[in-house]
């Protein structure tokens, strides 16, 4: 079949620049032509494992922030060929579950350009478009590929770190039914162009044919942050919410069906997180505890343009304005978003 001609097709151009990303234990016998310490060897050689994928000539490799959880640890990569590369960990985003790490070309055992997979646009993915996932499955299996469609947008997940047990929401997330197994993390979610609309994250413990890739766009803007700024820049409001949907709205008995509920979170070890932080953004605006923000700079807050979405349009340090309802009343509020420290 056509397709599957050029499914084919792409996995090949693709695979090159698909690499296991794995922690390095122990260094004694084994030889690194990018080390730290000159020369390096390494006996245990890796614990752990997920995926990565490399974008760009200079040796940028996008990943899951997830996958790197000791933070005193080194990384490698591993590239399809076998050989192992240590990585300098450039910029991590815990928000979108994003990590930027770097190799050096030149280490790179090969006569070729360095191979790299480039990004496509995640906003414009569509349910039902083929969706190509690539990575190392289960740790043990690189190099291997599911196939299937991107069967949901603007997802939004609670997520478990299976080595922390660190809880995170993510959110905007594209859902597919190719397999996305432990190991997958990290590597590319790729369309019938050969781009990468997404960075497989997260499967749903107990379902079939359910996973989750982070959109691509959040990590080109990751990207451009590291090259202007040499970090990635995040804008902060300062409050905890939940979005608005028809059922939402029937079970709480809210005058309206769309926007975000300003309320605490609960917090098994630290008691209730405050709905809105103190001297935050949304703090010096005058926010409060159940206010529903209906839109921002203009821009409505729905289940398919969150308030994430409309945030990361906005610049840091500008004046914008911010629609609520409370108490029945629609109120336009001025607030000034500051930088998320991360």
């Amino acid at each position: 079949m056509p397709q599957d001609n050029s499914i084919v097709a792409i996995v090949k151009k693709a695979l090159p620049a698909v690499v296991s990303i794995a922690l390095v234990q122990e260094l004694d016998d084994f030889d690194f032509p990018l080390a730290k310490k000159s020369p390096a060897k390494m006996s245990s050689m890796i614990l752990g494992g997920g995926s990565g994928f490399i974008v760009s000539q200079n040796g940028l490799i996008l990943t899951n922030r997830h996958i790197l959880t000791d933070t005193t640890a080194e990384y490698v990569a591993v590239m399809p060929n076998g050989q192992k590369i240590m990585v300098e960990i450039l910029a991590k985003d815990p928000l979108h579950d994003i990590a930027i790490l770097k190799i050096n070309p030149a280490a790179i055992i090969s006569s070729s350009p360095l191979p790299t997979i480039p990004l496509g646009n995640s906003n414009k993915a569509e349910l039902g478009e083929t969706a190509i996932a690539i990575g190392n499955a289960l740790g043990m299996f690189s190099n291997t590929v599911s196939v299937g469609v991107v069967s949901g947008l603007s997802r939004e997940i609670q997520a478990q770190n299976e080595a922390t047990h660190e809880n995170s929401k993510l959110r905007g997330l594209l859902q597919t039914d190719a397999a996305i197994n432990p190991g997958n993390s990290g590597g590319p979610l790729l369309n019938l162009r050969g781009e990468a609309i997404g960075i497989n994250a997260v499967m749903v413990a107990g379902a079939e044919n359910i996973g989750f890739a982070l959109p691509i766009n959040n990590a080109k803007k990751a990207l451009n942050d590291l090259e202007k700024y040499g970090h990635i820049r995040q804008p902060y409001l300062g409050v905890r919410y939940l979005a608005i949907d028809p059922e939402l709205k029937r079970q709480l008995g809210l005058p309206i069906h769309y926007g975000v509920l300003v309320m605490a979170e609960p917090n098994l070890q630290h008691g209730r997180k405050e709905a809105v932080a103190p001297n935050s953004p949304a703090a010096k605006a005058g926010l409060k505890k159940a206010d529903i923000i209906l839109e921002i700079r203009g821009q409505k807050i729905t289940t398919e343009q969150t308030i994430n979405d409309i945030l990361e349009t906005c610049l840091i340090n500008q004046e914008i304005p911010l629609k609520i309802l409370r108490n029945g009343q629609e109120k336009t509020l001025k607030i000034v978003l500051q930088e998320r420290k991360i």
